[in-house]
């Protein structure tokens, strides 16, 4: 899968594991894990983008004398949630033309 379309897909995925409660990173992971592979090397800088463009928003947490950062999606995030939502008829209607004559 080309790497730009996989980041945008990754983000989408990781605010959507947020929308209702915030997570931490290992729970992220595992909550994406039935759906798609994702390393804490990859998720991390991607936390880090949305954070950066307000679609995130983090707080820190002492955790077995740890801090532990939850993130939290904003209405940023779910803005961008919902135009990835909201474009999904044209993301089918591509497949169609990708997949026509084709057997998988």
């Amino acid at each position: 899968m080309d790497a730009q379309l996989k980041k945008g897909l990754l983000e989408v995925c990781v605010l959507s594991a947020i929308e209702k409660e915030e997570s931490y990173g290992y729970k992220i992971i595992s909550d994406l894990a039935p759906y798609i592979v994702i390393s804490e090397s990859t998720l991390y800088p991607i936390l880090r983008r949305l954070e950066q463009s307000g679609a995130v928003k983090t707080r820190s947490v002492e955790f077995n004398g740890r801090l532990r950062r939850y993130f939290s999606i904003t209405q940023i995030g779910k803005e961008k949630l919902k135009d990835f939502i909201d474009s999904m008829p044209e993301f089918e209607r591509i497949k169609k033309f990708i997949m026509r004559g084709k057997w998988l």
